[in-house]
């Protein structure tokens, strides 16, 4: 009786694919995906609102807010050509919204107008004519990031401003804490130099009260102990 043989099964051979989710990129996640910025643009001029909501609106990290949801918006940017009482009450109005910071896009801006925007709690300045696209978002990242901005040349201003309002509270007739007038300097010169009070007084044709009056002046007003650590820190300091 004939043999048949069976024929072996054929074998087949399988390629597993690793199945990727719909709407998932291969080595990106949507959660990965950078926060988008939400902005809300305030402008009187409707004109000046719509170039900045333009150059906006092209970049995927903003997300700009309508008018009736700009309290929620990470960052507040107002368009203006100058600063008045009604941009002052506007930026007020902003600062107590702790959600929000205020970033100002000005035509014109003087040393006076930086102090009182700042006042107003203005956290970035950008001028109209350099606010192109990238400026603008360079501007809202920086604001989102809790970092201030000036112009180079507004930041000087502001620094003189400082100093010079520092100047005046330390000493209303204008005399810092870390200098002294000519008569100061030379009546500690010599001190250094070994000469007490009645031979100050012949030298300078002082009273020697007026000079006791004045070294006791130096001394208070550096918050120093007596004579001898007052020269010391004249000589440390190059005062004399």
């Amino acid at each position: 009786m004939p043999t048949t043989a069976k024929a072996a099964p054929a074998m087949t051979a399988t390629t597993s694919r690793a199945s990727t989710p719909a709407g998932t990129v291969q080595g990106t996640s949507r959660s990965e995906r950078p926060e988008r910025v939400t902005v809300a643009v305030h402008a009187a001029d409707p004109v000046l609102r719509l170039g900045v909501v333009q150059q906006l609106r092209q970049r995927p990290e903003i997300d700009l807010l309508a008018d009736a949801d700009a309290e929620r918006a990470r960052v507040s940017l107002v368009v203006v050509d100058h600063v008045d009482d009604d941009v002052a009450a506007l930026l007020h109005r902003l600062r107590h919204n702790t959600d929000t910071r205020t970033g100002l896009v000005i035509a014109t801006l003087g040393s006076g107008s930086l102090q009182r925007v700042i006042e107003c709690g203005v956290a970035a300045v950008l001028r109209r004519a350099e606010a192109d696209q990238d400026q603008l978002l360079s501007l809202v990242l920086a604001i989102a990031n809790g970092e201030g901005v000036l112009p180079g040349d507004l930041l000087g201003k502001l620094l003189t401003h400082v100093g010079s309002l520092q100047r005046s509270a330390l000493d209303p007739r204008g005399m810092s804490l870390s200098t002294l007038s000519t008569r100061e300097a030379d009546m500690l010169r010599m001190v250094s130099e070994g000469l007490d009070t009645a031979e100050i007084a012949r030298k300078t044709a002082y009273s020697e009260r007026t000079v006791k009056n004045v070294l006791h002046e130096v001394i208070t007003r550096l918050q120093l102990r007596n004579r001898a650590h007052a020269v010391g820190y004249a000589l440390r300091n190059g005062l004399i």
